[in-house]
């Protein structure tokens, strides 16, 4: 068997180009680059995880995840401060709803992008600043 080196325990533990773990097939890679814009809905968290995760195993998901993740953390972290802010007498509520919008403008959007992924159509978010390239 040494002779055969397609089996893992013949390869060499050095070589750096195998990360152990096996490329996503087109459906997998869909359906988690969908996961990842319907992850907005939470925030920016899941999509950050998938990124991290299948960015090696897969092109579709590494680009649309990027994608969602750029879009969802700069909304989530004003989001976050604007609900902190909330907390102030007499104007917190108008922080508030500007935190409920955030977070409604980035439901629908992740709902959009979503929708056009599953269909195996790469998604551009039209408010983008793309601060992870």
């Amino acid at each position: 068997m040494a002779d055969y080196p397609q089996y893992r325990r013949d390869r060499d533990p050095s070589d750096r180009g195998d990360t152990g773990q096996a490329p996503l097939t087109a459906s997998e890679d869909r359906q988690w680059a969908t996961l990842a814009h319907f992850g907005g809905i939470l925030g920016f968290v899941p999509s950050l995880l998938i990124y991290l995760v299948f960015k090696d195993r897969g092109p579709f998901t590494a680009q649309e995840s990027k994608e969602a993740l750029n879009f969802t953390l700069p909304p989530t972290v004003g989001a976050i401060l604007l609900n902190f802010l909330g907390f102030v007498p007499f104007v917190g509520s108008v922080f508030s709803v500007l935190a409920t919008l955030i977070w409604l403008a980035i439901t629908v959007y992740s709902v959009i992008a979503g929708i056009q992924v599953n269909r195996g159509q790469p998604y551009r978010y039209p408010y983008n600043l793309r601060l992870i390239a």
